[in-house]
């Protein structure tokens, strides 16, 4: 920005883009635009909302701000516990539609270990009257459980988070002040105003006095300046910068207004301003140690946040207004600070085009910019600031867990009992599943005997009765024939050496029971089986002893056979020659 000021050798005809001819001579910056001293020319200043800003060195934390994060993600934690708990509860009742069977397929499995799960309200299921309790586990009683553990954890993760984001939360409290309170709240205050022009320090008519209260009002008062503050000036590339101070400034004075004016010096830039800036700053101490509050910023078209072209000259004075906050931070020792901000910025005379700014230009009373500083200390109340107390201890949480629990597991108890008492069918549903299992069971232990039996004994009666699904009678032989199956089969008399002729009702009744007589007596077993030999060691040659005995036995059982039969043939023939 401009540095030398001195406008005969800077700022004459020919004049640059973005400025206009006044006086014949000179040139002036339209509307909007600042003079540029390094490239001598006009350029268009911009103001952005992000050059806004305020900052603290205390902590702090909105209370609101904080509460409503912790609902909103309350709410999410609470929603997918829902979602989680409907879709058990869906997978539960489709797997309800799957059959039981024998207890040996995947949905019978599935429902048992299902009703394996109820552990909160296995002694509170359907009851008779003047029976005794007693603990049973259900299908439906697994699911609610289930249920009502889900609906708890997804309370207690909310109820966590709430605590954990509550914790660094203050608490504000307003509260009316009294003349003891004002006295002791004394800050060091800082402000700075930067009038952004082409200005210097020599074109300004410093403030002399101080107004105390409304003007025109019964209690307000002008004093001199440096009875309370101390100002400055100094030069900056943006303009001139007016800086007031005040050391301990006592918080007695609701209103208080500063005045200063630039004004037109010959060879030297026109007063003219195209924006302010500011930088408020308090600062207080407790033990040794200082905080400061401030706010910063840049304004140009008083409260639009347009960019419109606009420069400020005239008579009608620029007011910026403050308001200072008397804020006792509790949590901070007891730290009394004001906390600054800006409330307002009223323009006064300015132009928005080249004609009207030329006419101003043009006025000698029109030559100066008027600016006034309203400061308003909002001392009816106090603002105090204290950690947030709403969280007491594990107590205080235990109590909230144990209240979360009794809801959760109430709530499903409820709806058990509705669902047992209006369906009958469920009282006996854990019976049911016990006694399918206790089946399944059975059948499973008499499978592995029954295999233990024909390994030990090498009788396959009982393999053939498992897998036909026929009674056992009896076992005869190795193979494991029964009487049932000899009746069964066809049998033919001619093997046995003659014809059956045709013969009454009773002598068909001896028949069958003499052929039946002899299939018992006369059944041949089949041969015994050998050992394998693998060796000459003792073993072997036991084993082959063992196998030359059993031949041995069995052929002269084979010989006992023959005879009896041949013998029992004599006597048929000899019989059916008789008859």
């Amino acid at each position: 920005m401009a540095n030398n000021n001195d406008i005969s050798t800077i700022f004459q005809a020919p004049c640059p883009k973005n400025s206009f001819l006044y006086n014949k001579t000179l040139c002036s910056c339209s509307p909007g635009y600042l003079f540029n001293s390094s490239t001598k020319s006009c350029s268009f200043f911009r103001v952005s909302p992000s050059e806004w800003w305020t900052s603290s060195t205390v902590k702090h934390s909105n209370v609101d701000d904080g509460y409503k994060k912790a609902i909103k993600h309350q709410e999410y934690y609470v929603g997918i516990s829902i979602i989680a708990l409907l879709m058990w509860i869906l997978l539960c009742v489709v797997v309800r539609f799957g059959k039981l069977g024998d207890g040996r397929n995947s949905w019978f499995q599935i429902r048992w270990w299902i009703s394996r799960l109820d552990f909160t309200f296995s002694s509170n299921h359907w009851l008779a009257d003047q029976k005794i309790v007693k603990k049973r586990k259900s299908e439906l009683g697994g699911t609610f459980t289930i249920a009502s553990w889900m609906l708890f954890i997804g309370l207690v993760v909310a109820l966590l988070y709430q605590i954990i984001a509550t914790l660094g939360l203050e608490v504000y409290t307003m509260k009316a002040t009294n003349a003891p309170d004002l006295i002791s709240f004394t800050n060091d205050i800082e402000l700075n105003i930067t009038t952004i022009s082409s200005m210097t320090c020599s074109q300004l008519r410093g403030p002399s006095t101080l107004v105390i209260g409304t003007p025109g009002s019964v209690d307000h008062s002008i004093v001199p300046l440096s009875d309370f503050v101390n100002y400055s000036c100094q030069n900056s590339s943006l303009g001139p910068v007016v800086t007031l101070r005040c050391k301990n400034c006592p918080l007695t004075y609701d209103r208080v207004y500063i005045s200063w004016q630039f004004f037109d010096i010959q060879n030297k830039f026109p007063a003219t301003a195209v924006g302010f800036q500011f930088n408020f700053t308090t600062k207080g101490g407790v033990n040794q140690q200082e905080y400061a509050n401030f706010v910063s910023g840049t304004i140009k078209n008083g409260m639009k946040s347009d960019n419109t072209s606009i420069t400020y000259r005239g008579v009608d004075a620029h007011v910026l207004k403050f308001n200072l906050f008397p804020r006792v931070h509790l949590n901070v020792n007891g730290l009394k600070l004001l906390q600054p901000s800006f409330h307002e910025f009223r323009p006064g005379s300015s132009a928005h085009d080249e004609d009207k700014l030329q006419s101003l230009l043009h006025s000698s009373k029109n030559g100066l910019i008027n600016t006034t500083l309203a400061i308003r200390f909002l001392s009816e109340y106090l603002i105090e600031i204290d950690d947030d107390k709403r969280y007491n201890g594990i107590v205080s949480f235990l109590a909230d867990v144990g209240g979360l629990y009794c809801l959760s597991v109430t709530l499903f108890l409820l709806l058990l009992s509705l669902c047992e008492m209006r369906i009958k069918r469920l009282r006996s549903e854990d019976q049911v599943m016990q006694n399918i299992r206790k089946r399944r069971i059975s059948e499973d232990h008499w499978n592995k005997l029954r295999k233990f039996v024909a390994y030990t004994y090498g009788c396959r009666l009982l393999n053939e009765i498992y897998n036909r699904n026929e009674q056992p009678t009896c076992c005869i032989g190795g193979n494991g024939l029964s009487i049932t199956r000899i009746k069964q089969r066809e049998i033919n008399i001619q093997s046995f050496g003659f014809r059956r002729q045709p013969q009454s009702a009773d002598e068909k009744v001896f028949k069958e029971g003499q052929e039946l007589s002899m299939l018992k007596e006369h059944y041949i077993a089949p041969p015994p089986t050998l050992n394998e030999i693998k060796g000459d060691s003792p073993s072997d040659v036991l084993a082959l002893q063992s196998d030359l005995r059993n031949l041995y036995e069995y052929n002269a059982m084979l010989r006992d056979k023959l005879i009896s039969a041949h013998i029992r043939l004599t006597d048929l023939e000899a019989h059916t020659s008789v008859a």
